[in-house]
């Protein structure tokens, strides 16, 4: 993930980048890397050469060349970035509009907007490479790769989200039911419901047992008796596509 910031304003460029670190600090199983740039023409010239990023953080007024000049010539050369502006004026939101803005914050940014708009930002990015699950916690919301989700499990209320590498992401209350909250990630090939209160990938599967079912890290996972067809019929299936 290529992430790039312009700005002509050094100090308001420091403060975006400071705003990227923490971000990155807080973001589980993130990693991207950052190019600046004080000089817009030099951003410019970049991408006329084809040199795209994943997302670029704008500012819209600058010297040589403005915000919507640099969006219209990454939208013009089939760059499909994210586009976020930050500007001290709101005069040019429709201008911002036309090219797919994402996002338009206005100086000072605060934290709570940005991490709302990298969030937007790394999940519309990641959606067709590797969805996201957003998971709310305590100290934010993570997006979480689909890849690697071991299994989710609905307990009192909460999500715990168990990662292939062991790590175990706890949400806060949850409103809505199980169902909805696993809506669209149960949607994806890869993950099965096996039961009320959990929902595996099968991706990270190491047995098929009676009764359960044995996950790479050696957890076992009960099966519903009611779905217990259901749930050999669709995994043998998926490991059949795998291997074909």
């Amino acid at each position: 993930m290529k992430i790039v910031i312009c700005d002509d304003c050094v100090k308001d460029l420091q403060r975006l980048e400071r705003l990227l670190q923490k971000y990155r600090d807080t973001a589980a199983g993130i990693h991207f890397e950052v190019e600046e740039f004080t000089d817009a023409c030099r951003l410019y010239e970049r991408i006329l050469q084809g040199d795209q990023a994943d997302i670029y953080l704008l500012d819209m007024i600058m010297s040589e060349k403005n915000g919507i000049e640099i969006g219209s010539l990454i939208r013009q050369n089939g760059g499909g970035g994210v586009i976020i502006y930050v500007t001290t004026s709101a005069d040019f939101a429709l201008e911002a509009y036309e090219v797919h803005a994402s996002r338009y914050l206005l100086k000072p940014v605060s934290e709570e907007h940005f991490f709302e708009a990298m969030d937007f930002a790394l999940y519309y990015q990641n959606a067709e490479k590797n969805p996201l699950f957003p998971v709310k916690t305590k100290n934010g919301t993570l997006s979480v790769p689909y890849s690697k989700i071991e299994y989710i499990e609905n307990y009192s209320r909460m999500l715990n989200v168990f990662l292939a590498d062991g790590e175990n992401i706890k949400s806060i209350f949850i409103r809505k039911s199980f169902d909805e909250e696993i809506k669209e990630i149960s949607g994806d090939r890869s993950f099965l419901r096996i039961h009320k209160s959990f929902l595996i990938n099968m991706n990270h599967v190491k047995k098929l047992g009676q009764g359960n079912i044995i996950m790479e890290s050696g957890r076992r996972i009960p099966v519903s008796k009611t779905r217990a067809a259901e749930v050999k019929r669709e995994y043998l299936q998926f490991i059949s596509e795998c291997y074909r």
